[in-house]
């Protein structure tokens, strides 16, 4: 059986205490908006350098690919962090304005 989403923000949440803790950073409700943005940015720099329109620092092709799939998956840390934070639940969410559509017709 696979990790459920609160499985994943909760190890994610772990990470995030420990970076805190070990950079002396406070993070409040401006932090955790922020970091999204950064995030955001970093894998669109990543995806435009995979696409030819950003420079390629001398790295390969499976590099980048591979620093574009961290980029990812620092978004998703952080989006998780930011629901968690602002008490967001994020899978209830979902179910009401994506997973609704997969309803069946009345």
């Amino acid at each position: 059986m696979g990790a459920t989403l609160e499985d994943i923000a909760n190890k994610v949440a772990q990470v995030s205490d420990i970076y805190a803790a070990r950079n002396d950073i406070r993070r409040d409700d401006d932090w955790f908006a922020l970091k999204l943005q950064e995030e955001a940015g970093e894998l669109i720099a990543e995806h435009l350098r995979l696409s030819g329109r950003g420079r390629t620092k001398g790295q390969r092709r499976d590099e980048i690919t591979a620093a574009r799939d961290d980029e990812a998956a620092d978004l998703l840390a952080m989006l998780l962090l930011y629901c968690r934070h602002n008490g967001i639940d994020i899978e209830a969410a979902l179910e009401r304005k994506w997973f609704r559509y997969l309803e069946p017709a009345a």
